[in-house]
């Protein structure tokens, strides 16, 4: 009998979860609580930066009269985080002054453009901030003035590999981060500050090219044609073309090439910078009056918009032989993302196959140029 898969979840039954930053925090409560009390104090309260107080839940507690450690499990909901069910553990000791750092498994900065300077551990400063004010007011409690707390993830550094942490120059483990301290599922807030970093990083590496691709395929492409770019060059921009072409500009950098195939970019050529398929289904109608463009007869025009998919449009043009019409949407799409952000940056847009086959190149520098729109 062939087993039925469970129904997907609507997206506002999805059960929301709770950052690295935030558990990190409550772990810590735990241990300092454990070595005033000399207690295990298993459930702790914290106060998250949306300003919502929430209990959890400690996995374990260890203590002696120098030092605790708390370790709790992370739940990140219904949210497929590379975290989701990490161990987090805080060790704790009194000292003379608050120091917060981190331990194994914590990655280490040691590239410029990310919100921690090089160096330090990858404690974000909203976790940090969290982790101070925690501390506080602990410590108003007691006689001591200050404490060491050391944030590990005993798996983090395998936990990293599934992230772009090493890229970004984060060596060693994870990031502990989270602004709101809660996980939203599927947010596409993290994609986007991942984006953030990567072109930060990309500008601080003295990268003036920035290569935003679609996705891993197009990703590994980009590289074989520019392989004497920095890896920091390139950036994993999933369906945020509009949002990645405003970070690049941002950052003043001179050019910016994107890397993808025809569903995606025939959007972006409509001026669609949310390339999503449930934001925006691929426009045949337009598909068509590109290929009437590039000389196409009215038959093959109708293939082109019966076709099933953006590429199976693409494959009627190129079998043809009208290669013009690759051209003809990488102009359009190149010239959509220099207006999108208002110029200010030269927009490439290239053009690729599912098998890795360059169908066309195009730059564009601006209307103020002898030709808007060139082949590279």
């Amino acid at each position: 009998m062939k087993k039925k898969s469970a129904p997907k979840k609507d997206p506002k039954d999805l059960r929301h979860g709770y950052t690295t930053g935030a558990n990190a925090t409550a772990a810590a409560k735990a241990a300092m609580l454990s070595l005033a009390s000399q207690a295990k104090i298993m459930q702790v309260e914290i106060t998250l930066p949306i300003g919502e107080r929430v209990a959890f839940h400690m996995k374990d507690i260890e203590y002696d009269t120098e030092s605790a450690k708390a370790s709790i499990i992370k739940d990140a909901g219904d949210d497929p985080d590379a975290t989701h069910l990490a161990e987090i553990t805080a060790e704790v000791k009194w000292s003379d002054e608050l120091v917060i750092d981190g331990g194994k498994g914590v990655g280490r900065v040691t590239k410029t453009g990310l919100p921690v300077p090089v160096g330090e551990a990858a404690i974000n400063p909203v976790p940090r901030k969290m982790m101070t004010e925690m501390a506080k007011e602990v410590l108003g409690e007691t006689k001591h003035t200050g404490a060491e707390i050391i944030i590990s993830v005993p798996e983090g550094e395998t936990i990293a590999e599934q992230t772009m942490n090493g890229r970004l120059g984060i060596i060693g483990g994870i990031s502990i981060l989270g602004t709101r301290g809660t996980v939203v599922p599927f947010s596409t807030a993290a994609f986007k500050a991942s984006i953030a970093q990567a072109v930060s990083v990309a500008s601080e590496s003295n990268c003036d090219h920035i290569v935003l691709s679609t996705g891993g395929r197009s990703e590994k492409y980009a590289i074989t044609l520019f392989p004497q770019f920095k890896e920091e060059a390139f950036v994993e921009m999933g369906d945020f073309v509009g949002f990645s072409l405003k970070q690049c500009k941002a950052k003043k950098r001179k050019r910016a090439t994107l890397v993808g195939m025809m569903g995606k970019f025939s959007k972006v050529a409509q001026g669609i910078m949310m390339v999503h398929s449930k934001s925006a289904p691929v426009d045949f109608g337009f598909l068509k009056e590109l290929a009437a463009e590039a000389g196409a007869d009215e038959n093959l025009q109708q293939e082109v918009e019966n076709a099933n998919t953006a590429t199976e449009a693409g494959n009627v043009m190129k079998e043809a032989g009208y290669d013009d019409f690759f051209y003809l949407l990488c102009e359009r799409a190149a010239k959509s993302g220099y207006e999108h952000v208002n110029g200010g940056i030269e927009v490439e847009v290239i053009l690729m196959t599912m098998k890795n086959d360059l169908l066309a190149r195009v730059v564009y520098e601006g209307p103020d140029e002898e030709k808007e729109g060139k082949e590279a």
